[in-house]
């Protein structure tokens, strides 16, 4: 290009911008700033972020004062005017990102500015280069469709961590087809003349000298694209200062010469979620295998509920080498782009356009997306914070027990407990005890998970909880362990009990200190009251550890605590061996009718298992043919077994097939 040629495109970018202003002015003079209405604007423009918002701002050609909102309405809003077009700027809370605050954005603008019609997304965003697309830091990428894709694919993060993959869950609307219309007008100018964007961002820095610092360019030495394999490792400590010192680590890229466009604009796919993406692996698989050209968080909370164009300027690169350097200079590359797309709109064509509150089904489609993210989101805190809590309570796992319990009982064995009235009453009665007694190997914890899977089948038994003390595993020995474990599974079955132990989880110091026995005795009593009715499951309480001198003690004078409290909604069923402390204490507080000796009750159970291994067991197949010979091993088996439930038959078994 010679000088002429040169001197006639400026004289053309002068004469453009002569006509922009002399409109501009037109419009401040035409219609008085105290005459505007909220129902005057008909462009929306959300930013996510304070940085973007302040760019934002200094792109109007005219402020308008603060409006009037509903008190329903949680927005901030700054109004004005670009070219022909009247303006409302909202920003999201202060620290709340993602897609569920875009979509709350979204849904009170457009109940208190019901005449809008389009809508832009500008801000910032990660940008992810490529062979094809040679994005550097400062540049624009405007969402726009590919490939049948709408311009934002929404994606899941399975893993936040380099190396681990993602589910794609879709592609979103399109941007409006007049916001389309003007891309391509804009793209064309910018091709024969270029843009100004660069001198737009000085002139608006030269009237603003207090946000030079912030929203300059930055040197374009600090713009460094690091190989994907290197990862900034050391939290707190800046990049520059320990990455980069290798050549090796960063990818070579040729300067832009002053021919080329800079910031470059790119048009194509922009990938939103809500998690904050810094892994180089997975925004090149992106970009390979999808053509991403840009990844932020906040778009796929609009494009199906706000039909806008999504414009992001580049200020880092999605890896793990985040900064905010270049945050302030992209947000105005942003704003610059956005303004320059409004001016090739015609105000007509806006008026043209259905306004966003007339299109069928979109707020019910606004108000059911922001409950679905909102319920996400709930389900995923939730899950965070039980998480925590269970960390830090560090309850022992009873269904261990329980499963290997059920494992060794026999089919059939226990219901005959399930038909004696005082295992009726304890069921249905309020404020019910009962204690299952018998020597060792009787079967009292196979018993225990017999009673535990019958309930728990039942949905009427949802607060079932329970425990087993095991002598073999010592996170299962005390007191303190017991009501752990209670407190844990009361937390996850009952939302009302659950406050108690939010309560001591901040008493302790957020998880900082462990609580003492007394503050938990305290918790799960008061977890009692608020959970209705709950039957709870205690089995073998001789196995309390005895090498805590008080371990018993204090198991017993618990469970006298709990019986003798107003809970009426408890149902407390034991197992133990006939133990002399165990066994006065509870005849203390309990009648014979809430005590069973298993032992008188196992005949049947015993006959029942014997008779099963006798007839079907492998060890026993050669006698088949001789039930004469089954019976006699059936009698001398039960005439050893001596009441002993599994131990001891096991080991009779094995006897006799040694003997035959």
């Amino acid at each position: 290009m010679d000088a002429r040629q040169r001197g006639a495109q400026a004289d053309r970018k002068r004469k453009r911008t002569d006509q922009d202003d002399s409109s501009r002015l037109s419009l401040k003079k035409s219609i008085p700033t105290s005459q505007y209405d909220l129902t005057d604007y008909t462009v929306g423009w959300i930013c996510a972020l304070t940085t973007e918002y302040v760019a934002a701002q200094l792109f109007l050609d005219e402020k308008h004062r603060k409006p009037s909102t509903q008190i329903q309405d949680h927005n901030n809003y700054t109004l004005g005017s670009i070219g022909e077009h009247l303006v409302v700027i909202a920003a999201m809370p202060s620290g709340e990102y993602g897609k569920s605050s875009a979509t709350a954005v979204a849904k009170d603008m457009l109940r208190s500015f019901p005449n809008i019609r389009i809508g832009l997304m500008v801000g910032i965003g990660g940008g992810a280069p490529s062979s094809k697309h040679d994005i550097r830091l400062g540049d624009i990428v405007v969402g726009v469709p590919r490939d049948g894709r709408g311009g934002v694919l929404q994606y899941d993060l399975r893993k936040l961590v380099q190396g681990q993959g993602f589910h794609m869950t879709g592609f979103l609307d399109r941007p409006p087809s007049v916001l389309l219309t003007a891309l391509s007008g804009l793209s064309a100018r910018y091709e024969i003349e270029g843009h100004q964007i660069e001198e737009r961002i000085n002139d608006v820095l030269t009237k603003n000298p207090r946000l030079q610092k912030k929203y300059k360019r930055p040197d374009q030495n600090s713009d460094q694209l690091f190989q994907s394999h290197v990862v900034h490792h050391e939290q707190g400590v800046a990049c520059g200062i320990i990455c980069g010192k290798d050549p090796s680590d960063l990818v070579m890229r040729p300067s832009r010469t002053k021919e080329d466009d800079n910031p470059a604009i790119h048009h194509g796919l922009i990938a939103s979620g809500d998690s904050l993406i810094k892994d180089a692996i997975f925004r090149d698989e992106l970009a390979a295998n999808h053509g991403v050209l840009c990844v932020e968080m906040e778009a796929a909370g609009l494009m199906n509920q706000f039909p806008c164009m999504v414009i992001r300027g580049i200020c880092d690169y999605s890896d793990s080498h985040k900064n905010k350097e270049w945050q302030g200079y992209a947000a105005m590359a942003a704003a610059a782009y956005a303004t320059d797309l409004l001016s090739e709109i015609l105000h007509a064509k806006v008026e043209a356009t259905m306004k966003m509150i007339e299109i069928p089904g979109l707020l019910c489609s606004i108000e059911k997306n922001l409950n679905q993210i909102c319920d996400g989101i709930h389900q995923v805190e939730g899950k965070i914070k039980n998480d925590k809590i269970n960390n830090w309570l560090s309850p022992p796992d009873p269904s261990i027990n329980h499963i290997k319990a059920l494992h060794q009982r026999h089919e059939g064995s226990g219901t005959w407990l399930f038909r004696k009235d005082a295992f009726i009453k304890w069921k249905t009665q309020q404020s019910c005890f009962l204690w299952l007694h018998g020597i060792p190997g009787c079967g009292k914890t196979v018993l225990s998970s017999t009673i535990i899977q019958s309930l728990a089948k039942d949905p009427a038994y949802m607060h079932l909880l329970y425990f087993y003390f095991d002598f073999a595993d010592t996170s299962k020995q005390t007191l303190d362990h017991m009501l752990r474990s209670l407190i844990n599974q009361l937390y996850c079955k009952s939302k009302a009990a659950s406050q108690y132990l939010d309560i001591l989880y901040c008493r302790c110091e957020d998880g900082q200190q462990q609580p003492t026995l007394e503050l938990l005795r305290d918790t799960f009593l008061l977890m009692l009251e608020e959970a209705q009715q709950v039957w709870l499951v205690v089995d073998a309480l001789d196995e309390c550890s005895s090498r805590k001198a008080h371990s018993t003690i204090d198991l017993m004078s618990w469970i006298n605590q709990v019986l003798e409290s107003e809970h009426r909604n408890l149902h407390l069923l034991v197992t133990s061996r006939p133990e002399n402390d165990i066994e006065s204490v509870i005849m203390g507080f309990a009648g014979t009718e809430n005590i069973i000796n298993i032992r008188q009750h196992l005949v049947d159970d015993i006959g029942a298992y014997i008779r099963a291994r006798v007839r079907n067991s492998k060890g026993f197949e050669r006698w088949r043919s001789l039930p004469e010979v089954q019976d006699e091993i059936e009698v001398s088996l039960m005439g050893k077994a001596d009441g002993m439930y599994y131990s001891k038959i096991n080991s009779v078994f094995c006897e006799n097939n040694a003997d035959k």
